[in-house]
């Protein structure tokens, strides 16, 4: 008997007030109806700047897509969600108000009418009807970017523990993400260092979660936030594990948008990585990328946890 469960993934990122409607005009692929799947996973970048009316309309256009479970995250454009930011020059922004009326958002009964999750920085696990069960880690946060929303310095670490911080770098550490296997899936708004991070001012993903990636060796990774790098790779690791870093890759598959046919992969868990780069905006902020859709092997629950769904 199988001990994994075949489940399907769309995945996007990067909408920014995105509306169904929208990618036609723009001969873009994200149309209505999108595919039917298991689980959405959106990487952040809901909105161009937050506020509660583009929330509800974001809420409304992820409620059309028929999932089981939808995932999604902030990203730096969604300004209100970061109890912390702080707009330089605007004395008026009361960060915890506008998160408090944020958050209510995306914690009330038209989210969990739409179906939709809501997720901060950390670990959740969920179980699916067809008997899958995963853990994922999130977060919204990526380096400073022209004082947007959950921003960190470049020599700060919030993802590894202080025994795998590179040196020179300060730990602000509160969720870091496990070693392998404590993971199954990430979902961060921004890349990690040297893959699809490109730009044309070079590459600006992130080396702590490149680290991180590399500890935690996930079945997918997905992220958004760099629009211009839109893509997928498999990822295959080096067998030694006390590599960490870009320096653990030791090489890179491309894959080629198949939307809306199934991308099916079969990543060795411990070995490979799917990373992806869901962004359905172009660097002009149009809409002209298509989501992922991916099949994934995932671990079967056990009895006990099938049994607690019934």
């Amino acid at each position: 008997m199988s001990s994994t469960v075949s489940t399907r993934f769309l995945v996007i990122s990067d909408t920014h007030d995105f509306e169904f409607g929208d990618a036609e005009r723009h001969e873009g692929e994200f149309t209505y109806p999108a595919p039917k799947c298991d689980v959405l996973l959106h990487c952040g970048d809901l909105t161009m700047s937050g506020g509660i009316p583009a929330y509800e309309r974001c809420v409304k256009m992820l409620g059309k897509i028929d999932a089981e479970l939808k995932l999604i995250i902030a990203g730096n454009h969604d300004l209100d969600l970061d109890d912390e930011y702080d707009p330089k020059g605007n004395s008026s922004w009361d960060a915890p108000d506008l998160y408090k009326k944020a958050i209510e958002v995306w914690r009330g009964p038209l989210v969990k009418q739409a179906g939709i999750t809501y997720l901060e920085e950390g670990l959740n696990t969920f179980t699916l009807k067809n008997g899958a069960k995963f853990t994922i880690y999130t977060s919204p946060y990526q380096p400073e970017f022209y004082n947007w929303a959950f921003p960190y310095e470049r020599n700060e670490d919030r993802f590894n523990p202080p025994d795998k911080v590179s040196p020179g770098v300060t730990s602000i550490v509160q969720n870091p993400v496990p070693d392998f296997p404590g993971v199954d899936i990430m979902m961060t708004h921004g890349p990690p260092k040297d893959t699809l991070d490109w730009t044309a001012h070079g590459r600006v993903g992130c080396q702590a979660l490149a680290t991180a990636v590399s500890r935690a060796r996930p079945l997918m990774y997905c992220f958004g936030h760099i629009h211009e790098a839109y893509g997928m790779e498999l990822v295959t690791w080096k067998e030694d594990k006390n590599v960490m870093g870009p320096e653990a890759i030791q090489k890179k598959d491309k894959k080629e948008e198949v939307y809306p046919n199934v991308m099916k992969v079969d990543v060795k868990p411990g070995s490979e990585t799917l990373m992806v780069n869901a962004s359905i905006m172009s660097v002009r902020y149009r809409p002209k990328n298509a989501p992922w859709l991916v099949d994934l092997e995932l671990p079967k629950a056990t009895e006990v946890a099938l049994g607690s769904m019934m």
